[in-house]
């Protein structure tokens, strides 16, 4: 692994995108100028963060009126948003390019350096 414009191992850059979702995600891929790893998880990070808040939104608009299910289908999703978070920092601190369906491969056709 190699260093980072932040003087970070890639790794540890690269779990830190994750942390906080869109905000270290934007922080990363605004300053990282060496890593296409880095900028590729960081991507992934405010890609993921956007999937997620985006799905909670739809399930909450469709049982809106259906509390019960509200509940049910919202804590599915957190569920496994928590699982796929958790899965993408460790991934991302074993130095693998783990890619999210649809989502990875945009990251990674974004992450070139310029």
């Amino acid at each position: 692994m190699g260093e980072t414009s932040s003087g970070l191992k890639e790794n540890l850059a690269g779990l830190l995108c994750y942390t906080l979702g869109p905000i270290t995600g934007f922080l990363f891929f605004l300053t990282e100028r060496r890593s296409k790893f880095v900028r590729f998880h960081s991507l992934q990070a405010i890609f993921f963060s956007a999937a997620w808040t985006i799905s909670l939104v739809v399930i909450g608009g469709i049982f809106f009126f259906l509390p019960v299910l509200l509940k049910i289908f919202i804590a599915f999703v957190n569920l496994g948003g928590v699982v796929f978070w958790i899965a993408l920092m460790v991934k991302s601190y074993q130095g693998e390019y783990f890619l999210l369906p649809l989502l990875g491969k945009i990251a990674l056709e974004n992450a070139e350096i310029k």
